[in-house]
């Protein structure tokens, strides 16, 4: 099962998140949930999905896009994860240093929460622990996914920027078929 080796389809955000989450947390993730590590995998991999499809449509709303992409930009190379992030989750304390995107993960934790417990049938303050415990690890993988597109031949933050810029760099960081 080493599908690392493809170089056509890069890992899924999702699969990023599990493997940053650790089997520790996903354990403690399965506890609150009452479930098993599956379970628990299929609700994080869900919610990892929902919280990155809800950052990928607010880029795509004008509105919005500006703070998404300052929000991009403050999580690059020149902001490295900070050791153990994934050991602080739990409670809006663990986003002290994830500054804007930190917030913006906070600010759509409540839709996002309420749109995966209609799906699983978990009730949505369960799922809001769960996204408080992901929060951290969903920074520290938005991080390193930033840092790597960022990294040798990227423009940087400033790059000449029409909406598509930023949703070719939001699929390429969070993953997604646009």
């Amino acid at each position: 099962m080493s599908d690392d080796s493809q170089t056509s389809e890069p890992r899924s955000f999702e699969q990023d998140v599990l493997d940053e989450l650790g089997d520790d947390r996903l354990q403690e993730i399965a506890g609150l949930l009452g479930t098993d590590a599956s379970g628990a995998r299929d609700v994080v991999g869900t919610t990892a999905s929902a919280l990155s499809g809800d950052i990928r449509g607010r880029a795509a709303d004008p509105a919005e896009a500006d703070e998404v992409r300052q929000a991009l930009a403050e999580v690059g190379p020149a902001d490295p994860t900070p050791q153990g992030i994934a050991a602080l989750g739990g409670g809006l304390g663990g986003l002290v240093g994830g500054g804007m995107m930190a917030g913006m993960l906070a600010k759509v934790s409540k839709p996002v929460a309420n749109a995966v417990s209609k799906k699983t049938g978990i009730p949505a303050a369960k799922v809001t622990r769960v996204i408080e415990m992901l929060i951290p690890v969903v920074l520290a993988v938005v991080s390193k996914r930033a840092a790597r597109t960022k990294g040798p031949g990227a423009a940087g933050g400033s790059a000449p920027g029409s909406g598509g810029g930023l949703g070719d760099l939001l699929g390429q960081i969070l993953g997604g078929k646009k």
